[in-house]
């Protein structure tokens, strides 16, 4: 047997060992396990919808109508007009043929991998890529190439090595972790030329960018055929799920071909009724995206005039690079005790030596919570500094 208390000594050791805390959250102020109150810049919830009262009232009529499970896999008797719904909306919003309800985006990732691709095969994958995307790979034992983030050159050099065989490309839009955007268009160009499948993962990008439709939107992509979007509910949506949107041949294969969607039971009705709600609001109010991107503005402007080490990034997610996890720790708990909520990142998440504050914004923070932060931050920098 495994000595496993020696792996969690281990990790502890290294600075890496997470624990899970008890978060009573109202909007973007939790309340920890103490009774303190705290001003949160970690979460996903970009358009501030998770606590929408239409949604949630969506979500209780829908209740109320369907009860709490779906009781089955969508393909045995799981599939509500709810689920129904929720999928042509999605669909029609991005643009798309069909789209594909998940319980998760890391499933949706395996599903479409591992339907798509098989022993044989050849996927290819940003070095910064979401854990799903890579666990996708082991699963269709495809063989797997990593490209240097970002990197066309390097990207192309990996093309020239590939042999016979399907071919895929998957990406995240924006990576979560830094928060910056994958070249979409060359990367569109470069699998249209090898006659390529394109997966995105748009977690981050879906309801941000591109008025909402995400990455493809923001860069003006064609919706080609190989063109496969994996969007996720529990961000910006503010809900629970994910969907995968594609031609129609793409989402009838995957319903004859994916395991995590075949031997999964359906997320719950009412779920899907509350993101159908949300879907209409991020739809309609434009203002929650541009108050957003105010925000993101504010920020980057206040962390530069501090001379915070901020990565490049155009989205909410703000990540400040402190280098060891002792540091990033160390940043976090000071914030803490100044009432702010910022999670350290720390390996195995991101590479070792690039330990970090992941700042989320979201439009329901508003310009002087923002700036509380600045002012936490400020006071913090000059104590590491002292």
């Amino acid at each position: 047997m495994q000595d496993l208390k020696a792996k969690l000594d281990q990790v502890r050791q290294q600075q890496r060992y997470r624990r899970c805390r008890s978060l009573q959250r109202n909007g973007v102020v939790c309340r920890a396990e103490d009774g303190r109150e705290l001003l949160a810049f970690c979460s996903n919830d970009y358009l501030g919808l998770a606590q929408h009262p239409q949604v949630s009232a969506a979500l209780q009529r829908g209740a109320a109508e369907y009860g709490v499970g779906s009781g089955a896999a969508h393909l045995i008797n799981g599939h509500s007009p709810a689920h129904q719904a929720l999928e042509e909306e999605l669909a029609a919003y991005l643009g798309r043929p069909r789209a594909l309800l998940f319980s998760t985006g890391y499933m949706a990732n395996l599903a479409v991998i591992s339907s798509l691709l098989g022993r044989g095969d050849w996927l290819l994958q940003d070095r910064l890529n979401h854990a799903s995307l890579l666990d996708g790979a082991q699963l269709s034992r495809a063989r797997l190439k990593r490209y240097a983030h970002v990197d066309l050159a390097d990207l192309q050099r990996r093309l020239g090595e590939i042999g016979s065989g399907e071919l895929m490309l998957a990406t995240d839009g924006v990576f979560s972790m830094d928060g910056d955007l994958a070249p979409l268009p060359q990367l569109q160009q470069l699998c249209q030329q090898h006659q390529a499948w394109l997966l995105l993962d748009d977690a981050h990008g879906f309801g941000v960018l591109g008025s909402g439709r995400g990455t493809p939107a923001h860069f003006g992509l064609a919706l080609e055929d190989n063109l496969i979007q994996m969007v996720t509910l529990g961000k910006a949506l503010g809900t629970f799920g994910a969907a995968v949107a594609g031609s129609e041949d793409l989402i009838e294969s995957l319903i004859q071909q994916a395991r995590p969607y075949i031997f999964t039971t359906a997320t719950p009705p009412a779920l899907a009724e509350a993101s159908r709600a949300a879907l209409r609001l991020l739809a309609a109010e434009d203002w929650r995206r541009e108050h957003l991107q105010r925000l993101i503005r504010r920020f980057r402007q206040g962390a530069q005039q501090l001379d915070l080490p901020l990565l490049d990034s155009p989205t909410p997610i703000q990540p400040l690079l402190l280098g060891s996890e002792e540091r990033a720790l160390s940043w976090s708990q000071a914030l803490e005790q100044m009432g702010i909520l910022v999670t350290a990142i720390r390996p195995p998440t991101v590479p070792p030596g690039s330990a970090r504050l992941r700042i989320t914004l979201s439009a329901a923070h508003s310009p002087e919570q923002l700036d509380r932060l600045l002012d936490a931050l400020a006071v913090v920098s000059r104590q590491q500094k002292a």
